[in-house]
């Protein structure tokens, strides 16, 4: 009988994108007792030269044994091996085995992931879509659950953890944003950053994941433009260079949104040299609300009714309903005629119009003439026609201004010259 010496195999998991992972092999305590014959099967595997003959020579010895005392152990050298080639097919197919008997293997579970989850965002079927990233999302969790197996030492299992756990994280928080959870989403990315702030300097999945985290306040309800700006802004800072031209064009959109324009950005992108979240003391101001500019309008504003229409719609759509009443009580009661509008719909007692430059160019209805007598002829969409009615009420969202007692103006046909009678001289 032939006493085995087990390895435990120990997955440190590398930078994005994932080439293979790397093992460290420590002997185990104790040994396997195996007949001669099996014995050698197994050290024709264990001393193969090439990672190929190695995974060829340990699935020949699984088929032959396949109830093996150190199946498990095979079946890691198997996927260490697999993975040294390259191949796909054969390291799910090892994976896959390796979770049956080990359902909380570290290494495995990064191999499902990383295969599986490019697979699941390919997807274009929805729910096709989020149930395959459900099943990644699954694998994440379990590595994220995983306890140290007794036969590796804490420093060991820590390295381990240390290299899967921002694969696990990264996971889970696609698998959030596709449900649009971007709360759910938000957190596990930032537990999985600050973890590993080193890593956000240089290209990894941690540094990838501070642009998604960008892109997770972004797509928030509302967006979170300032923390959109500030991690987008880290993440171009750091990224290779073929990269930077797909996340600036976001950091900066969202620093405009949320300060008004792109001044002070520069601050922005100095504090995030040395800065992985804003330093206290750290501030942008944020630009204007609407209602804020509405109300700075309509207190300069002496005579409300002499706004322009464009400026009126703005008040009554985004100012405090305190301001926008005053701007509507300005023009309620008041007859107006309204040339060359755009008809969106008509009856022959009703219109809907864009009347206002940004309701035309937009293609947005924004008043509503209910006529005083019906039309004998009724315009058609896209018509020009000139009305006239009386400002009687209106709704800010979506905005709809009523008007009462309208009539489309007709032109009156042009006066005929008359006749000109030349004198008859006799």
């Amino acid at each position: 009988m032939k006493k085995v010496v087990l390895a435990s195999l120990l997955a440190v998991a590398g930078a994005v994108p994932l080439a293979s992972l790397a093992y460290s092999q420590q002997p185990a305590s104790g040994g396997i007792q195996m007949s001669q014959e099996e014995y050698a099967a197994y050290n024709k595997a264990n001393t193969a030269t090439t990672a190929a003959d190695k995974a060829a020579a340990f699935e020949a010895y699984l088929k032959q044994y396949p109830n093996s005392a150190v199946k498990e152990d095979v079946l890691n050298q198997i996927l260490f091996a697999d993975s040294q080639v390259g191949d796909e097919t054969a390291i799910l197919s090892a994976a896959d085995r390796l979770l049956a008997i080990d359902p909380n293997n570290i290494r495995a579970l990064v191999f499902e992931i990383y295969y599986k989850r490019p697979e699941a965002d390919k997807l274009t079927d929805p729910a096709a879509k989020q149930a395959a990233l459900d099943k990644v999302a699954a694998y994440a969790q379990q590595g994220l659950n995983a306890t140290k197996p007794k036969d590796v030492s804490d420093a060991d299992f820590a390295k381990e953890k240390a290299g899967g756990d921002p694969i696990f994280e990264s996971a889970i928080a696609d698998d959030d944003l596709a449900k649009k959870d971007n709360a759910g989403a938000i957190t596990v990315l930032k537990k999985e950053i600050d973890a590993n702030a080193d890593s956000t300097t240089k290209p990894s999945q941690t540094l990838q994941d501070v642009y998604v985290l960008a892109q997770a306040y972004y797509t928030s309800t509302p967006p979170d433009y300032l923390n959109c700006a500030w991690y987008a802004t880290r993440a171009a800072a750091f990224a290779p260079a073929a990269y930077k031209t797909t996340i600036e064009p976001l950091a900066t959109y969202c620093y405009k949104k949320y300060h008004g324009s792109a001044d002070g950005y520069a601050a922005m992108q100095t504090a995030v040299q040395t800065n992985l979240d804003p330093p206290a003391g750290f501030t942008v101001t944020p630009a204007p609300k609407p209602e804020d500019l509405v109300a700075q309008l309509v207190a300069s504003t002496p005579d409300l009714a002499t706004l322009a229409l464009g400026d009126k719609e703005t008040a009554l759509q985004y100012g405090k309903p305190a301001d926008a009443q005053k701007v509507f009580d300005s023009v309620k009661g008041k007859s107006v005629e309204f040339p060359n509008v755009t008809v969106v719909s008509a009856t022959d007692s009703q219109l809907v119009l864009q009347v206002s430059d940004d309701a035309v160019a937009s293609k947005t209805p924004d008043f509503t003439v209910n006529l005083k007598e019906p039309l004998k002829t009724i315009p058609q969409p896209g018509d020009k026609i000139t009305v006239d009615g009386t400002y009687d009420s209106y709704t800010a969202s979506p905005l709809m201004i009523t008007m009462t007692d309208g009539s489309v103006v007709t032109k009156k046909p042009a006066a005929k010259p008359a006749p000109v009678h030349h004198p008859v001289h006799h």
